[in-house]
């Protein structure tokens, strides 16, 4: 009750005019703009356009040949794979993460924003607890610790000339662990390469088999792993929003291992705050951030995305962005 009257009342006392100018002059609509604009560069492959030779620390589809940049896991497994060190990946990680923190994830993630478009559904979108939030923010880290694990063991492995049998038995999961198993490749490379193969199925193969659609479908058990993946991940930005960004990606997990770091934050002022009777920035922050715990000068949480929607949220503008 505390929070929606304070809340409240600060809007109250807005006139028109402001009110006109909030609704439009918001970071959120500025990001939308930003994340079309982005996902449309990054898959104009489709429309001719040749790749872009640049690997950012986002998540796209690394099997998608409509893709026009490369992602740091995706390209470091790759590397990783053919004996390369992942220098550039790692060096483009650290370069973002200490200059914007993961405003990358906010703003350019090509599966944020779908994540972002599925937030819309009309559904009641669950509470998580504090503890249990904290806890489940560490399955990213487990997740990206398994990938590294399991691509550079391969890499050593096969420099010491006993490489051949770890590939064989990680069979489809050697060259990229992660990837094979990426909702956005199981989106936008995996699915429709599959609706493609069963749309064009050849005369030939009609006749070899007496139900030629079955034979397709039952060839293929990892990709329903894989939809059920994704789908698992989209039913969870409905009801969690960003909970993918939040608990699972390993990639927003490479640039949280140095966002804390980052020049860019946000600050809170004090004067302004009226966080006794409002917690409307807390309520606005798909990631969940203690925001008003956080220290007032300047804060780089390494959850923070950098949406900036608790700076639109907030009826008295105590937060802005700081940089450096």
């Amino acid at each position: 009750m505390g929070r929606s009257s304070g809340k409240a009342e600060v809007e109250a006392e807005l006139t028109l005019p402001n009110k006109i100018r909030r609704s439009i002059l918001r970071f959120d609509v500025a990001r939308r703009v930003v994340q079309l604009a982005c996902f449309t560069l990054f898959n104009a492959g489709i429309l001719g356009w040749s790749p872009i030779p640049l690997v950012l620390p986002i998540l796209v589809s690394m099997g998608s040949t409509s893709k026009t940049v490369g992602e740091v896991l995706g390209v470091s497994q790759w590397m990783l794979y053919n004996l390369v060190f992942p220098w550039i990946p790692f060096a483009m990680v650290v370069l973002f993460a200490v200059l914007s923190g993961r405003l990358l994830c906010g703003w350019v993630c090509p599966f944020g924003f779908i994540q972002d478009l599925v937030s819309y559904v009309k559904a009641e979108k669950a509470r998580v607890s504090p503890k249990t939030n904290r806890e489940m923010c560490k399955v990213k880290y487990f997740i990206l610790g398994f990938t590294l694990l399991i691509s550079g063991a391969l890499a050593i492995s096969s420099l010491t000339g006993a490489g051949a049998g770890y590939r064989y038995a990680l069979g489809v999961f050697a060259e990229a662990p992660f990837t094979v198993l990426s909702p956005s490749d199981t989106l936008f490379a995996a699915t429709p390469r599959f609706i493609l193969k069963v749309k064009y199925l050849t005369p030939i193969s009609v006749e070899a088999y007496e139900n030629p659609m079955i034979e397709v479908i039952l060839s293929h058990q990892l990709l329903w792993a894989r939809l059920f993946i994704a789908s698992s991940v989209i039913l969870l930005a409905i009801y969690i929003p960003r909970g993918w960004c939040r608990y699972l990606c390993p990639q927003g997990a490479l640039l949280a291992l140095v966002s804390r770091f980052s020049f860019l934050g946000l600050r809170r002022d004090p004067v302004r705050c009226i966080r006794a009777r409002c917690h409307a920035c807390m309520d606005a922050c798909p990631m969940d951030i203690r925001i008003l715990d956080l220290p007032w000068e300047k804060f780089s949480d390494p959850e923070c995305i950098y949406c900036l929607r608790c700076v639109d949220a907030c009826p008295t503008k105590a937060i802005r962005p700081k940089f450096p």
